[in-house]
């Protein structure tokens, strides 16, 4: 029986109209419409965020047509993965899809970014010019100023549907709701762990599984280290198609390698592309031709038949948005730097960061020692911080002074022998926050911060209670957190107590001890420059003195590994390894180096470093009462009493 016969056997009544056009709604199929062709006929750009405003044309990035068709609801792909360079349009991709669903394919949608930050920006500069340009999408979206629109920050209500915006690092966001499509964008700044309940793309994924065969999942990044990135793990498990382009030549197909690429040294603007059948030198103003007549090709059996995988590279990019010559630029000015040279291989080219497995050797880095006076801190190191282990029968806490360029000076490590459980090894930490070390201009400096790891689930309480008491603009809580691709993150609010009393709340302050592990042994392995050259020491050098980094310190300083091993879920990841029992040297930098993070060290300007050292070339006795210019204490740091601005005189300071 249809509908209307239903309708008619009921007879005519109020609204008979109103349910038979929902049922007629809900048995319609989907539309045969493809994103790429909504696009072009509805998307219009405006000139508060394109270069180019106007209507979209999907033949100015012809590459994006099929990642863009394989989002169709009549497309048999429920995970579309779109590793990609900078520069390429990806984000607009997605954009496209989420105006195709709330104007042709309504229904239930999330859009996850990183942060809830981010969440909020995106919907302000990407959404909201989305729905106020684009008339088709304007007239199902109702304006935010209106009463009961459903048109709010993060939310954007239509008929048949709903937008939800929120970030990877809240829990609630991502199981806020059902969806029966996903829009996870930069999936590879995502954290490791949200607020304790797991991945963040499986507790996304998870909403969408009450929809079936109907729902879809794109997922989008530029890449980062290789076995940790996310959407590299996601495209090596898809067909991992590429965009082959033709030869204007001899026609062979193939898809650009950044090796293919040649120049005059010195001269980017000579930069071409050599052909791998013929040789033949292709410029690029060739490339808008090759452009068009370009195919994506799969290059592997996918462990998935459902996900579709597309790599592309900023290489790809029209003629006027990124050009080989500046590729070429970005590649010279890398050289010599590490950092720059992975930035250019995440950003550029799109592809994952291979870290190097092998440790410093500790050998060298003993025969490298340098000899300074114990307790004294060198003239460049401006900011004193430590880092403390905690040990089922000690603590051990190193202490290391930092320069603008961040180098960094380890002036001493102590072991503090005592059951953690009991007060007396406690009191003795609590007094070496308290001393000063001699600067070499005169002046004693003090720990600006110090960072105590809480992992160990054992003595986490006693470490709360510690920090809790020492004040907050002395020590920080920390736990490390693999997953983290930064210093540090967030601080998070966590209840104290001990013995059964709540004592109150702290903030645990995440570390990526991955990422700081990583950037430790990275500065470890540069070279000391010779006297002979006179050259001076390159930014992140790791000065080691005689007096405190014996070989037990420098054994245990290189005592981890990064290595490739096989997850359960049959992924290869990278994780670190101890190769000796004993790794405390290591993890005490680590924290230290959270702690100078946690300070906002590595946000600070010139300026503020010059007025440290300004201050500290003062003689003694013209530092004004009250103290001298410091570096800023955390968020979450309140002081006592009322001081002078710009200047600082807690019990604490830097300075004393």
């Amino acid at each position: 029986m249809t509908g209307e016969q239903i309708i008619g056997e009921l007879g005519n009544f109020d609204g008979a109209a109103e349910i038979l056009q929902a049922w007629r709604d809900g048995m319609a199929p989907e539309p045969a419409l493809l994103v790429s062709d909504w696009a072009d006929k509805h998307r219009m750009l405006g000139s508060r965020g394109s270069a180019e405003p106007g209507p979209w044309r999907t033949n100015r990035t012809p590459y994006l047509r099929d990642v863009m068709d394989a989002l169709s609801p009549a497309h048999p792909a429920r995970r579309v993965v779109f590793m990609k360079g900078a520069q390429v349009g990806g984000t607009e991709c997605g954009n496209n899809w989420i105006g195709y669903v709330i104007h042709h394919a309504p229904g239930p949608m999330l859009a996850v970014q990183p942060t809830t930050e981010l969440a909020k920006r995106f919907s302000d500069q990407r959404i909201d010019p989305l729905v106020e340009e684009t008339p088709a999408i304007r007239q199902r979206v109702a304006p935010a100023r209106s009463r009961d629109s459903g048109n709010r920050q993060l939310s954007k209500e239509f008929p048949g549907g709903q937008l939800v915006m929120t970030g990877a690092n809240s829990a609630v966001g991502l199981r806020s709701m059902s969806a029966r499509f996903l829009f996870l964008d930069e999936v590879d700044a995502y954290p490791g762990d949200v607020e304790g309940e797991g991945d963040p793309v499986a507790l996304a994924e998870a909403r969408a599984r009450t929809f079936g065969w109907r729902r879809k999942t794109l997922l989008v990044s530029t890449p980062t280290i290789s076995g940790l990135s996310r959407i590299e793990r996601e495209y090596l498990a898809s067909d991992q198609r590429r965009f082959f382009l033709p030869c204007p030549h001899c026609a062979a197909m193939q898809w650009l390698r950044f090796e293919r690429l040649v120049w005059e040294k010195g001269e980017p603007d000579s930069a071409r592309y050599l052909c791998e059948a013929c040789d033949g030198e292709i410029g690029e103003q060739h490339k808008t031709a090759m452009l068009a007549g370009g195919e994506w090709r799969p290059t592997a059996i996918p462990q998935d038949p459902h996900a579709i995988g597309f790599h592309i590279s900023a290489l790809y990019s029209p003629v006027g948005w990124f050009s080989w010559s500046q590729a070429v630029r970005d590649w010279e000015a890398a050289q010599g730097d590490d950092r720059a040279i992975k930035t250019f291989r995440n950003t550029v080219l799109g592809e994952t960061w291979q870290e190097s497995g092998e440790a410093p050797d500790w050998q060298r880095l003993y025969d490298r020692r340098e000899e300074w006076a114990p307790g004294t801190v060198a003239a460049e190191g401006l900011l004193l911080t430590a880092g403390v282990d905690v040990q089922r029968d000690r603590l051990e806490a190193s202490i290391w002074a930092w320069a603008q360029d961040r180098q960094s000076w380890l002036i001493e490590h102590r072991i503090l022998a005592g059951n953690p459980f009991e007060a007396a090894v406690w009191d003795e930490l609590r007094g070496l926050l308290g001393e000063t070390w001699r600067h070499a201009s005169g002046h004693r400096l003090g720990l600006a911060m110090t960072a105590i790891d809480s992992g160990d689930g054992m003595t986490t309480a006693e470490v709360y209670a510690f920090v809790r008491r020492a004040g907050a603009g002395r020590a920080i809580a920390v736990k490390g957190q693999d997953g983290l691709r930064a210093a540090i993150g967030q601080p998070s609010a966590t209840e104290v107590r001990r013995n059964g009393r709540k004592l109150g709340g702290l903030k645990v302050w995440p570390v990526g001890s991955s990422f700081l592990k990583g950037e430790t042994y990275g500065w470890l392995k540069l070279e000391r420059p010779t006297a002979e050259s006179g050259d001076p020491f390159p930014p992140g050098f790791v000065h080691l003195p005689l007096h405190a980094a014996g070989e037990e310190f420098c054994r245990q300083l290189t005592a981890e590994q990064f290595v490739a091993r096989a997850g359960r879920n049959g992924f290869r990841r990278l994780e670190w390894v101890k190769t000796r029992e004993r790794n405390e040297a290591l993890d005490c930098r680590v924290y230290a180096r959270a702690a100078a993070a946690a300070l906002g060290m590595d946000g600070w300007g010139d300026g503020r470093w010059t007025r440290m050292a300004d201050a500290l070339s003062l003689p003694a006795g013209e530092i004004p009462t009250g103290g001298i210019v410091a570096p800023p204490s955390p968020p979450q740091v309140a002081t006592d009493t009322q001081r002078p601005r710009g200047w600082l005189a807690p019990r604490n300071g830097w300075l004393r």
